[in-house]
């Protein structure tokens, strides 16, 4: 569910009436929250925080939604609600780190589903620190599920001020891939999950965040596609995540594709200083990996633009936005390499749009 600010209005406005929105649609169809994220200026998405339980009632489990500061755009401090819920008679089990709720696993068709959300460490020290501690957190709480990170599919890096420390990042990332057997001489195969990190930063004094799905279970109910589309593996300059994943839920099987900017086939940022061409490419990109696995327009499910610069967002959001079945929100942001204008990532169920 992608639920959108139509005007400018108050924030406390804009999150009333988009939580009142959200709390029906889950109502109406018997549906709880898995994962859920807010986007906007830190007033704005500590506001509708405040404001959720009361709109959600008995629909609040406790687990907070990760909340992700944004620059104002074009409809004001709130740019954007997503929740991915499930309805089921099942209930899901809380997951926490320590006494803090941070996700929730449901059980289905012998796969223990599981989504984790806003996992930080402002406690460990400075950013590579907490980039560490974030990773370690997740596994924490995957492995008495029975899971590792060999069961992640999907992961979100909020990565604030991105430019100024994604190379430590990396170097942090590939570190704990490597101990846990992902890449590097004991690795017995690739599974490096699909990926986005990007310039958005989480409320709160955290230097960055991250969301995890993972399943926990036979490692069959996922693939992993490090290259895909007309792009080649970002592990080839030094980014350890796949392209593209694809996964069996609960709703069936589901596909992630990572992070997207106008990257050639050598790796190489193509377009450099042309907003239209690499917004074109961008997008071009993502079709491509959804063609790969059989998926359309119509089979994506949520999706979030990522754009430098006001100029960007707008030439996103008229010539691309308004045109598209993608349920999007689209902020402003950083992305990691300065001559990037502009990123987009995309989730798909495939077969949805003949349903």
């Amino acid at each position: 569910m992608t639920a959108l600010a139509d005007k400018r209005r108050p924030p406390q406005e804009q999150a009333q009436t988009l939580l009142a929105e959200v709390a029906a649609v889950l109502r109406r169809h018997g549906a709880r929250p898995l994962q859920e994220r807010f986007f906007g200026t830190e007033e704005a998405v500590q506001q509708a925080a405040a404001l959720r339980p009361a709109a959600y009632g008995d629909l609040d489990d406790g687990v907070p939604p990760n909340l992700l500061v944004v620059p104002e755009g074009p409809t004001g401090a709130l740019a954007g609600i997503q929740v991915h819920a499930i309805a089921t008679d099942e209930t899901p089990t809380l997951l926490a780190d320590g006494d803090q709720p941070c996700g929730r696993m449901l059980a289905a068709g012998g796969l223990g589903y599981v989504a984790l959300s806003g996992i930080t460490a402002p406690e460990v020290g400075d950013r590579t620190q907490q980039a560490r501690a974030i990773y370690d957190k997740a596994l924490r709480l995957l492995r008495p599920l029975g899971g590792t990170m060999r069961s992640v599919a999907r992961t979100w890096l909020w990565l604030g001020d991105i430019l100024a420390w994604y190379d430590a990042f990396n170097a942090v990332r590939n570190g704990f891939f490597t101990e846990c057997g992902l890449i590097g001489p004991k690795a017995r195969d690739t599974r490096l999950p699909a990926s986005t990190g990007i310039g958005v930063g989480p409320a709160g004094e955290a230097g960055c965040a991250l969301d995890v799905i993972a399943m926990v279970g036979p490692e069959a109910g996922i693939r992993y596609y490090r290259s895909a589309g007309m792009q080649q593996s970002a592990y080839n300059y030094g980014s350890a995540f796949s392209r593209m994943a694809s996964a069996a839920t609960p709703a069936g099987t589901c596909v992630y594709v990572s992070g997207t900017a106008a990257i050639d086939e050598a790796g190489a940022t193509a377009h450099i200083g042309d907003i239209q061409g690499q917004v074109k490419m961008t997008v071009d990109n993502v079709r491509a990996c959804l063609r790969d696995l059989e998926c359309t327009d119509d089979d994506v499910v949520h999706a979030i633009a990522y754009s430098k610069t006001p100029e960007v967002q707008a030439l996103f959001d008229a010539e691309y936005a308004a045109r598209m079945p993608w349920p999007c929100v689209s902020v402003l942001s950083d992305v990691c390499r300065d001559d990037l204008l502009f990123e987009i990532e995309a989730t798909a169920c495939p077969g949805v749009a003949s349903e």
